[in-house]
């Protein structure tokens, strides 16, 4: 066995074991506690129980949606019972060895770039739409990182405002506490904020999405709308060789096409766009994705 990853969600704590072909060797599944020192003995525990099926120690990489501080280290997360608890630092105290801790969408920006659609791309863009908007850049197979922690947080740069007027959108606060975020537009609550906006029916994604040719059809154009300008940003910022879309809104049939001809209106000029294609890695990536990043992060401490 070569690493272990940790999927940590809102409802599940799954563990994959990894062999030398980082295919899936080992999983185990288990709820995730609601109470914060459960939560921690827990994750403790699956890490135990991946050493004694590797025969050993192996490379441990945490996978979970939130940010930790660089600096105080205390954990920021929506879905679990860790916000203001140093919650990477009490797991590894639990286990006494390090671990590596990854933001979720991060985690499956590297696992597309290194084993999934991305592989022989340089430059790896995932973005996540679902209930909420994230996701990481990629580079040359590595994550890209920076002092603050918060790159990959897409959904929490500003709503283009031609667009907001344009449609006379309201402007709400954000889960993070700003005003006129992205993510409170084309995330799975936003696109339902749309369509009581534009339409003053209160509807839900994959029912705007199957009506979409029909009484949605405003809406549908809106959210790609305001979706392709944050990919526009994407590219004017980064120009990646591929953008990854993953979470629930990525399934919806057609919307690699929809957001490419958007995306291509919302760009300068006759210039081209960065090609959009859809995570092929599955359940598997966010766990893959911490996994190889534990491993990297030994590997260069052995170094």
């Amino acid at each position: 066995m070569i690493a272990t990853g940790i999927d940590l969600g809102g409802t599940k704590i799954e563990v994959q074991l990894f062999g030398d072909d980082w295919a899936v060797a080992h999983r185990h599944r288990v709820p995730t506690p609601s109470d914060y020192d459960d939560l921690v003995t827990a994750i403790a525990d699956q890490i135990r129980w991946a050493d004694e099926i590797a025969g050993g120690a192996v490379p441990v990489g945490v996978g979970a949606a939130g940010l930790l501080h660089p600096v105080t280290g205390l954990a920021l997360t929506a879905n679990l019972p860790a916000s203001g608890k140093p919650f990477q630092r009490d797991i590894e105290t639990a286990i006494g060895r390090p671990i590596t801790y990854v933001n979720d969408c991060r985690a499956m920006a590297l696992s597309e770039a290194v084993f999934g659609v991305g592989q022989g791309q340089r430059t790896v863009v995932a973005l996540i739409l679902g209930t909420g908007i994230g996701g990481g850049i990629a580079v040359d197979g590595t994550i890209l990182q920076g002092p603050t922690m918060t790159g990959g947080e897409f959904g929490h740069t500003a709503a283009p405002a031609h667009l907001v007027s344009k449609y006379s959108l309201p402007v709400v606060t954000c889960g993070c506490g700003r005003q006129g975020c992205t993510e409170t537009y084309i995330a799975g609550p936003g696109m339902r904020r749309l369509a009581k906006a534009l339409t003053g029916q209160d509807i839900e994604p994959p029912q705007i999405a199957a009506r979409r040719t029909g009484d949605m059809a405003q809406v549908w154009s809106v959210w790609c709308e305001m979706t392709a300008e944050l990919l526009h940003t994407l590219t004017m910022m980064v120009d990646p060789d591929l953008i990854v879309l993953g979470g629930g809104l990525s399934r919806i049939d057609g919307v690699v096409d929809g957001l490419t001809a958007a995306a291509q209106r919302a760009q300068i000029g006759d210039f081209g766009t960065a090609k959009l294609v859809l995570a092929q890695g599955g359940d598997t990536s966010g766990a893959r994705g911490a996994a190889y990043a534990a491993w990297q992060a030994e590997g260069s401490q052995d170094g």
